[in-house]
């Protein structure tokens, strides 16, 4: 068993076609198909589901696929680390991101990316529970999610602090002349809102329920992007972050601060103390921490 082969099997996950996965690997399609049934053979199990084209993962395929993500972090965890002693800081920086919440990432990002040029990024929208799993198994460096739901044993914390809700809408369609605006007013209006499971919505409903009030959803969706389109649209308006800068997108999009509306639950930026932690995610939770003029809310030794 080789890296590359591990590599193969994620190619193959990625692009679900065999010719494909060869393509991203550089490879030929023989070659990549070979060293998988090599890799089969070595485990004695059929990992891939073969007909006349790719059909998926077996049951054993699909474990075998979750040990294999984290054997490649942990690899190229290994090799920032080499790349840290030698005092240059690259590799990815894997960060998981609650959807809808009151950070914007480029916050951190864009100040990392002028210091440490030669680092790149992936930013996966996450569930809170997704988020802590992946770091536990080391398939993240970073997190971004409800502190409330951290295990503060575990996890080194940045406090960003409480969400403040605004009512988004396109200014084509609706107008609303105060400063803020009440959740009577925003009742009124036909919302697009995030799935009813998801953290954001969640917050919402707690507020709504307490005030006694029932919105008029006239659109769920598990994707932000198509609540956006909706309000450009004029079909709805919909309840997002003050501080994500996403009304800046257009010139008709308008972000106005909903009164009270202030979510129930802390945003935080985590780390798990449990080593190994990567020289990469340990700087940039560093860089982290003085970039928000926070400390974390545990400390911890990481020498």
């Amino acid at each position: 068993m080789d890296i590359k082969q591990l590599k193969f099997l994620l190619a193959l996950e990625q692009t679900r076609h065999f010719g494909k996965a060869a393509e991203l690997c550089h490879v030929t399609q023989p070659t990549l198909s070979m060293r998988i049934s090599n890799l089969e053979e070595e485990l004695g199990l059929e990992l891939v589901v073969r007909g006349h084209r790719f059909e998926g993962f077996s049951e054993p395929g699909l474990r075998i696929l979750a040990w294999a993500k984290t054997l490649l972090a942990t690899h190229d965890g290994l090799l920032a680390e080499a790349a840290n002693c030698r005092g240059k800081l690259v590799g990815n920086l894997s960060i998981g991101m609650v959807p809808l919440s009151c950070f914007d990432p480029t916050r951190l990002l864009k100040p990392l990316s002028q210091r440490y040029p030669e680092l790149t990024y992936s930013l996966s929208s996450l569930s809170s529970e997704a988020i802590i799993d992946q770091l536990m198994r080391n398939q993240l460096d970073l997190g971004i999610c409800y502190i409330d739901e951290v295990d503060q044993g575990q996890f080194d914390i940045i406090d960003l602090g409480i969400t403040q809700m605004g009512l988004m809408y396109s200014g084509e369609f609706f107008q609303f002349d105060n400063e803020e605006v009440e959740w009577e007013e925003v009742i009124e209006k036909p919302l697009g809102l995030l799935d009813a499971t998801m953290s954001f919505r969640q917050s919402i409903t707690h507020i709504l329920r307490n005030l006694h009030l029932t919105p008029n959803v006239i659109l769920e969706s598990d994707s932000s992007y198509h609540l956006i389109q909706a309000v450009a649209s004029g079909l709805c308006c919909t309840i997002m972050p003050m501080e994500e800068g996403i009304e800046a997108l257009s010139d008709n999009l308008k972000l106005k601060p909903i009164k009270n509306g202030l979510s129930p639950s802390q945003i935080g930026l985590i780390i798990r103390k449990s080593v190994p932690r990567s020289a990469l995610a340990e700087q940039c939770f560093k860089e982290a921490t003085e970039l928000f003029t926070q400390q974390p809310l545990l400390d911890h030794d990481s020498q």
